[in-house]
């Protein structure tokens, strides 16, 4: 199975998640400041990393997890899901890949943290925020990646596309 984590950046939430399916951060309680700041490409990516699938690692079942940025884009994921549905059908593709939405956890605080750092490069007001909202959310963010891991499991599409609305 293939996991894939988006958001707006990349950068930000769907890091905190991979890093959470990966076990490289914990489940059980929020993760200091250090922590969230050493989490890979956690407020690293730029605005020409939007649409790169990064790979973050495997996982303890052997699945792989990624992570990419959709930005404004309201056609990536639908044209990634096409994509992976045409490799099933027309070139034997047989893993299943899931799709995750993590944008539903991130709080003002992160959004405007982010637009801050890596939008206007004010490091020293965006970093503070972004660690103040990857501290609210994270709890979120820990619950959607188990869900996330259930709906996988539970079920029997090839491509799933979890929205992780409420």
């Amino acid at each position: 199975m293939i996991y894939i984590y988006n958001c707006y950046g990349g950068t930000h939430s769907s890091s905190l998640a991979s890093a959470v399916h990966l076990k490289k951060l914990p489940a059980d309680r929020i993760p200091t400041r250090e922590e969230i700041l050493n989490t890979d490409y956690f407020n690293k990516l730029t605005y020409k990393d939007m649409g790169r699938i990064i790979y973050r690692g495997t996982d303890d079942e052997g699945n792989k997890v990624f992570t990419v940025g959709r930005g404004t884009s309201r056609v990536l994921i639908p044209c990634i899901k096409n994509l992976i549905t045409l490799l099933h059908e027309e070139c034997g593709l047989e893993e299943k890949v899931v799709l995750s939405n993590m944008s539903p956890a991130v709080p003002p605080a992160m959004t405007v943290g982010g637009f801050f750092s890596r939008g206007l490069h004010i490091h020293f007001i965006g970093v503070p925020l972004l660690v103040i909202g990857a501290k609210e959310a994270y709890m979120r963010i820990v619950e959607l990646v188990a869900r996330t891991r259930e709906m996988a499991k539970a079920s029997d599409v090839q491509v799933l596309v979890l929205e992780n609305d409420k």
